[in-house]
């Protein structure tokens, strides 16, 4: 996959996102240990690490619902400190996590649109009369273009299968990403066919100009969706692999510790 990155006025090239030197103390615990991350434009960047490594406080992180200790979050060569989950989708950053955050009660459009709704007139803004015929319109176009097998946006989500909520999940994200979906554990708990139709929504994000940080306990899941894979371990970075086949065995000895500090390509 071809990666295409901003370049600085020297032409070296910027990352999409970049995190430098990320601690993260609750009290006594470090979670986060002076972690360097790098995000390219277009590429599905997995982290990776057994439970307790770091992963999840990192995405916290980027994501607004927790704030670094120490440390700086860039994106696009700018620095960014998002506080909130609010201010980090104004920055274009979309986050779909293991429990999904969805309204059971509630349809896929309303869903899809949750703290977002489409008022008229607009000056009145979320005081005005919510347009939901739009949103059901509007909704369906997107699940029909992600080709999410979702036949009624009025259904509600608590009666969707597994893979289908997921798929809403990851598709409401796809919308209003402008620049990162992070997911966590996008697969979990799903049958084979909706795990594969799942991944097909998350690999055709790239092809959108969206990034993707992943986070999976599944290497199959990793090696046929990512790029370049970290892996994490009590609050540090200790390596990175392409995720092949051949480097398997060196990805999976860096998550339980026979390996450190290695890049392999």
């Amino acid at each position: 996959m071809t990666i295409d990155n901003f370049t600085d006025t020297t032409g070296a090239a910027v990352p999409l996102l970049e995190v430098k030197d990320a601690v993260m103390r609750f009290g006594a615990v470090t979670a986060l240990n002076g972690v360097n991350l790098t995000l390219n434009r277009g590429e599905i960047l997995a982290l990776l690490g057994d439970n307790g490594a770091g992963k999840s406080t990192m995405i916290k992180c980027i994501s607004g619902v927790q704030q670094l200790s120490e440390g700086q979050i860039y994106l696009e060569g700018q620095p960014v400190s998002p506080r909130t989950p609010k201010e980090a989708r104004e920055l274009g950053i979309e986050t779909v996590y293991q429990d999904l955050a969805l309204f059971d009660n509630m349809s896929a459009a309303q869903n899809f649109f949750a703290g977002r709704e489409l008022t008229t007139p607009k000056w009145m803004g979320s005081a005005g009369f919510v347009r939901r015929k739009a949103m059901v319109k509007e909704s369906a176009k997107v699940l029909e273009r992600l080709q999410v097998g979702v036949h009624d946006p009025n259904g509600p989500v608590g009666l969707m299968s597994g893979g289908q909520r997921q798929a809403v999940a990851v598709a409401r994200a796809e919308a209003w990403a402008k620049r990162i979906v992070i997911l966590d554990e996008p697969t979990a708990a799903l049958g084979v066919r909706e795990s594969r139709n799942v991944l097909e929504l998350v690999k055709r994000l790239p092809q959108k100009g969206i990034s993707v940080i992943l986070i999976s306990h599944n290497m199959e899941e990793v090696m046929a969706l990512a790029d370049r894979a970290i892996v994490f371990r009590q609050g540090r970075l200790v390596g990175e692999a392409i995720p092949t086949p051949e480097n398997h065995e060196k990805i999976v000895s860096m998550i339980v510790g026979a390996d450190t500090l290695k890049t392999w390509s």
